[in-house]
């Protein structure tokens, strides 16, 4: 074993007896070698310059408002479970923010905090209410299953090799920044692709249990990314995505349905403790949420269609 292989799996040894933690509804392990304050202060400073070159649409339009019903449902459906299930932690500090942002890419990511930023390309693409909880829920499941931290760390833990962790952030501070951005969604390594698309498989589970809790019924995401594997063109192999296949990523989504339905309450911003059938309190049927509710009264823009090479972090 040479020296750099040793270093790289004391890191890895060391690290794994005090990082571990779980991803909260499917258990997986994972390892985190970032503290989540540094985290949490490096999503506030990238997200601001983020919004600096890349300002959000305003005024608001009628899907910029909607984006941030969306997301506010679903984000008061996450708290909700979290706190039932002694979570909280999880999310200690988070101050929630949806942003649009005009941009042809199809496209969507959430930092650490709640900072959500949803690319005009995919809004044709999502159609509704419910196609935007397909693709918010997705979004805010990599943040709280804490993606973004496990992926730097796995890259950090090969970069930082012989130097050191703390040594290495503090003199290649340009390649920590980038790392961080490729961690959460604002471009891609393909030296991470295998963790990537188990990222991408998990976040699908939790965005579809996140969506239901918020009261969308989960099986419209099915219709919603095939639409998207009709959309997105050619295609590299799975092996050379950062993205399950199309193929394999729906027959998830069709395999897991059944479990998700369990959190569906089919009333707006719902969840509960445990996952059930919805009931109401009083034993009457309640109304399942419209998938596209009446609009709110904002002059309405029509965004600009996408390029439609699906690239949902």
């Amino acid at each position: 074993m040479n020296k750099t292989v040793r270093t790289i799996f004391i890191i890895l040894l060391g690290t794994a007896i005090v990082a571990c933690s779980k991803v909260p509804i499917t258990g997986r392990k994972q390892l985190k070698l970032l503290p989540d304050s540094m985290i949490m202060a490096m999503g506030q400073e990238n997200y601001s310059a983020f919004l600096k070159s890349n300002p959000p649409v305003n005024p608001p339009t009628r899907s910029s408002a909607e984006v941030t019903a969306v997301g506010t449902r679903i984000s008061k459906a996450v708290e909700k479970y979290l706190a039932d299930n002694g979570l909280s932690k999880k999310i200690a500090g988070y101050k929630w923010e949806f942003n649009v942002v005009d941009s042809k890419e199809v496209n969507a990511w959430c930092m650490p905090g709640g900072k959500v930023v949803v690319y005009t390309g995919i809004l044709p693409l999502t159609k509704d209410d419910a196609g935007l909880a397909v693709v918010m829920g997705h979004e805010i499941a990599h943040a709280i299953a804490d993606h973004g931290n496990e992926r730097m760390s796995q890259e950090l833990a090969v970069q930082a090799a012989g130097v050191g962790l703390d040594i290495y952030m503090q003199k290649e501070p340009q390649q920590t920044r980038d790392i961080f951005m490729s961690a959460f969604g604002v471009g891609s390594q393909l030296g991470l692709l295998g963790y990537s698309r188990q990222h991408e498989l998990e976040a699908d589970k939790l965005g579809l249990v996140f969506m239901a809790m918020a009261g969308y019924d989960p099986e419209r995401a099915l219709s919603f990314w095939q639409e998207m594997s009709k959309a997105g063109g050619a295609k590299p192999p799975e092996f050379m995505s950062t993205h399950p296949s199309d193929e394999r990523r729906i027959a998830q989504i069709q395999a897991f349905l059944p479990e998700a339905k369990k959190y569906y309450t089919g009333t707006p911003g719902g969840s509960s403790n445990s996952p059930k059938p919805a009931a109401s309190p009083t034993g009457t049927s309640q109304t399942k949420p419209s998938s596209n509710p009446a609009k709110p009264s904002i002059p309405a823009t029509t965004p600009t269609p996408g390029q439609l090479g699906v690239k949902i972090k």
